[in-house]
């Protein structure tokens, strides 16, 4: 199966893929990420799932089916609704196969699998363990979660790991969370399971140890990432605002690292203009993610929240400006991967939006659903699928804004809006939120989708369209054409 996806998310609409970890084997960009399902109870029900892109083409991803099955693991526990497969990662060992480090809700130990392909069917291989043969995780150390795995230039095998939440309470198994941030393990090559050094705390700030730094308001909370680029080393993990990924940098893999700023935040906290959840452009929930680079160009996955609660989450990506050593947080667009702005001609989904809120701002999402009235919300009809790409934005009600950023609107005349609902109101679009619009539409009720039109008047080579509606009632809206 293939998709051309131009835009955000990068997968169809139907798949919801978190936690994606990108890496580049023979000229594809594989991710390999969590699988929540549509509607999911909790978190990362699903099997792992695995797509790929040419590096030429980030709009071509083909899908290269399910890669693990979480019965496959001797320990996967029995309910797995409060035990599912969580973020894993992969990398390719000394012996040119490909192993997968994964961790699974109520073992408390990272697990790990072995395949001759990146994405063909892999198999269980064991435990990250000691000397001794005793698992990470069973002597009674902090919280073992979402493990980063890193082979350095010099073939040194390291694994990251760590979870804080706030106040560093007890877990529901008995586990300590990390009180000081990430771990890092060092891994013998030979076997990739065995812990040769570690488990050393890294040096990236916990709860406690923030204020009065530079990492303070961003602390470590999850979603441990090594990359390395022109000698330095990033390690890249979701703050305990959840929202956000950020980063810190050092010569050393396993120490000396500083605090180096926010990578992207799925509500674009941090932008100017943006300065907490209450004001975010998005619906903020957690995130998890990591960078690539191609051809000299770097790009940020993370994932967004839709559904109206956090176990719905979808992959997305964004180009992120480098210099000098330096990171600068990414936009949320609509465009993602494409790396230019849309065309302005062309029928486009709803769903894309990358900005998206109502009269009452939006939410920090949770596990239960947000109530409906005030806030238009990303869904789609059914149950979860593997085919079947309708989502759209529900809800859309007085106040409700959807914004798309960005389009090349230069020769663009007209546009229309394809709904359905029992709204009876104006719809404004506008290229910034505060601006005259660019064109008004009169929407009346209509069971059916239906398509209102009207002139634009918003020439330019780079702009947004924010559609904002007034009015009784509420719409679903379902996508929209520029001619």
């Amino acid at each position: 199966m293939k998709t051309k996806q131009a835009f955000n998310p990068y997968l169809p609409s139907y798949e919801y893929v978190p936690d994606a970890e990108p890496h580049i084997v023979d000229g594809r960009v594989y991710i390999y990420g969590s699988h929540d399902l549509f509607n999911g109870l909790n978190f990362c029900l699903g099997d792992y799932v695995c797509w790929s892109a040419p590096v030429g083409d980030l709009s071509n991803w083909r899908y290269e089916g399910c890669i693990y099955k979480r019965e496959q693991d001797p320990a996967a526990p029995r309910i797995r609704l409060t035990n599912g497969l969580a973020a894993p990662d992969m990398v390719q060992g000394p012996d040119g196969k490909y192993y997968l480090y994964y961790f699974m809700g109520g073992t408390k130990m990272i697990s790990v699998a072995v395949c001759d392909e990146p994405a063909g069917k892999y198999e269980f291989y064991g435990y990250v363990k000691y000397e001794d043969e005793v698992p990470v995780g069973k002597k009674n150390e902090p919280f073992q979660f979402d493990p980063g795995i890193f082979m350095d230039d010099d073939g040194r095998l390291y694994m990251y790991s760590g979870f804080a939440l706030a106040g560093n309470p007890i877990l529901l198994d008995g586990s300590k969370p990390t009180e000081h941030g990430p771990m890092c393990f060092e891994l013998d090559p030979s076997d990739m399971l065995t812990v040769k050094k570690g488990p050393v705390y890294i040096g990236i700030a916990g709860e406690k140890e923030a204020p009065g730094t530079p990492y303070e308001g961003h602390p470590f909370l999850e979603a441990s990432s090594m990359r390395k680029f022109n000698g330095t080393y990033y390690f890249i993990y979701s703050s305990l605002n959840s929202h956000e990924l950020c980063y810190a940098t050092s010569d050393n893999p396993t120490s000396g690292f500083s605090y180096g700023g926010i990578l992207v935040s799925n509500g674009d906290i941090g932008r100017p203009g943006v300065t907490d959840v209450n004001h975010a452009k998005n619906y903020t929930g957690n995130t998890h993610g990591s960078i690539i680079e191609i051809n000299g160009e770097y790009y940020i996955f993370y994932h967004r929240h839709s559904n109206r609660k956090q176990s719905s989450r979808q992959a997305c990506a964004e180009k992120i400006r480098f210099e000098d050593g330096k990171f600068y947080q990414a936009e949320l667009t609509s465009c993602g991967l494409n790396g230019k702005p849309l065309s302005g001609k062309g029928h486009y989904p709803s769903y894309i939006a990358c900005n998206l809120y109502g009269k009452k701002g939006t939410r920090f999402l949770s596990m239960i659903k947000h109530p409906k009235r005030g806030y238009p919300y990303f869904t789609q009809d059914g149950k979860d699928r593997e085919s079947g790409d309708d989502q759209y934005i529900a809800n859309m009600d007085d106040g409700a804004v959807a914004g798309f950023k960005y389009f090349d609107l230069r020769e663009t005349s007209k546009i229309r809006i394809n709904i359905r609902g029992n709204a009876s109101g104006m719809v404004y679009i506008r290229t910034a939120e505060n601006q005259e619009p660019v064109a008004k539409i009169e929407v009346k009720p209509t069971k059916d989708v239906h398509g209102f039109v009207s002139e634009l008047k918003a020439p330019g080579e780079k702009q947004a369209l924010f559609f904002k509606y007034e009015g009784r009632g509420s719409f679903d809206f379902i996508s929209f054409d520029l001619a």
